[in-house]
């Protein structure tokens, strides 16, 4: 959650279980480094954007995909 990202040492975490192949390739793909991406809220009651973050990492493999 945002909650989370905010509470996280340097306001940053890495993001895993991302299991949509569209969402994954576009990450993996298209952002950069420096990019703002959407923070979006989609397993609540309430799915939305909650906020705007900024990429800090380059993509890696995800290690809870084995």
């Amino acid at each position: 959650s945002i909650d989370d990202l905010e509470k996280s040492p340097n306001q940053s975490i890495d993001w895993y279980g991302i299991r949509n192949y569209q969402a994954r390739n576009f990450m993996r793909d298209e952002m950069s480094l420096g990019d703002l991406a959407f923070f979006y809220h989609s397993n609540c009651k309430n799915p939305g954007i909650v906020g705007v973050m900024k990429i800090t990492k380059l993509a890696y493999p995800d290690q809870l995909q084995f």
